[in-house]
């Protein structure tokens, strides 16, 4: 069973509760306000109209907040999924989730015979086609194209690394946990875009590409990287 390191999913289901939720926090703010104010007696039809305006903006954003939560959480769902996944595999594989690399926290890096990836999951419940380049979810483009933001994370792993003394490459992946993708394993540019069984798969199937104690010093590296 492979090593792993951190929670799958816990950063998506943070960022979502606090970039989906925030207007009921401002409401519950301002009536706390208000609460004060009638008690003090003073400056009433301020904050009256301040927590009237901000109970409207709740209402009005309260079901698009939950469905943005679940959005979130579905994908924190798929990045457990892949997690078990990818524990399947023997144990001198690496699996660190949530990983901080700059800007970016990538869903999992992995680090094992085959080489070192930074893997972006992706649940998504439409059937995907990879058309000139973009992966395309239903017949839309997503607002975040998966490809570009595998490559960028990989190139934030890889400069992790380089800071802490190791040059090697890391592979960009995007995997798609719930096996909607509608060619199973391919190759766009650099990056590996598959479902989450197939890219297992393909792991296992590929010759070592380290030296003997190469896995153990990247390793190393990262449990103390300066991210």
């Amino acid at each position: 069973m492979a090593v792993q390191h951190g929670m799958p999913g816990e950063w998506a289901k943070v960022r979502g509760t606090v970039r989906s939720l925030w207007p009921l926090g401002i409401c519950l703010v301002c009536f706390g306000a208000f609460a004060a104010a009638t008690v003090l007696g003073q400056r009433l039809e301020v904050f009256g109209a301040l927590f009237a305006v901000s109970a409207i903006a709740v209402a009005f954003w309260w079901r698009r907040g939950v469905l943005r939560v679940e959005s979130f959480f579905k994908g924190a769902r798929g990045e457990e999924a892949m997690a078990g996944m990818l524990a399947r595999l023997s144990d001198d594989w690496h699996i660190y989730h949530d990983f901080v690399a700059g800007k970016y926290h990538v869903d999992h890096v992995l680090v094992g015979p085959a080489g070192v990836f930074a893997v972006e999951t992706k649940n998504w419940r439409d059937q995907v086609v990879l058309e000139s380049g973009e992966l395309i979810a239903g017949g839309h483009v997503p607002d975040h194209p998966p490809i570009a933001q595998a490559t960028a994370e990989a190139k934030a792993v890889g400069a992790v690394l380089v800071r802490a003394g190791w040059t090697g490459e890391v592979f960009p992946v995007v995997c798609f946990a719930s096996g909607t993708f509608k060619d199973g394993f391919t190759q766009s540019g650099k990056v590996l875009v598959a479902n989450a069984e197939a890219f297992l798969k393909w792991l296992v199937a590929q010759p070592s590409m380290h030296a003997p104690g190469e896995c153990a010093r990247v390793v190393q590296l990262l449990e103390t990287r300066d991210s």
